[in-house]
């Protein structure tokens, strides 16, 4: 199966986009940095829309390691809809605004990296890999999260709700 189509094609593209979600949150408790109170359990679910106007819920499970100054994480993510299941692994970093980092996609051996801004309890990101960029708009509110990707791909938008717990 070609890697750009079919149910393969659009783990792989949830896959990044999760990525840029699970990356790019920001909650603050005590220290300073974008990642600061992040540390452990997170779920959630939502949505995500397909070019062919088809619409699939997507569960995932998120944990996570803060450093300790609060402007590093790593996270492992596994993410479920009914056709698919994928399994990253992440690590970002902070400088000031910026944000940046990298993915991986154990299972299909692919990898990609992120970068943007965080500020005011939103988040501004541009997500990317061989093939695939999509851009997302977070929000966070003590430990209640909503997102909203869009991509002009197969994955056409994905609107999550995620708490921590």
């Amino acid at each position: 199966m070609k890697s750009g189509t079919g149910v393969f094609g659009r783990a792989l593209k949830v896959a990044g986009i999760a990525a840029a979600l699970m990356l790019s949150v920001s909650a603050g408790r005590g220290q300073s940095g974008p990642f600061t109170g992040f540390d452990g359990s997170w779920s959630g679910s939502g949505t995500v829309s397909l070019s062919d106007g088809s619409t699939e819920r997507i569960r995932c499970k998120a944990d996570y390691k803060v450093n300790g100054n609060g402007l590093g994480l790593k996270q492992n993510l596994h993410c479920a809809s009914d056709s698919y299941k994928f399994d990253l692994s992440s690590e970002v970093t902070s400088n000031g605004d910026r944000i940046s980092g990298n993915w991986s996609e154990r299972s299909r051996n692919i990898f990609g990296n992120l970068q943007g801004t965080a500020g005011g309890g939103q988040i501004e990101v541009f997500v990317e890999a061989a093939g695939f960029a999509a851009s997302l708009t977070l929000t966070t509110r003590g430990n209640r999260q909503t997102v909203q990707i869009s991509s002009k791909g197969e994955i056409r938008g994905v609107n999550i709700t995620m708490t921590r717990g």
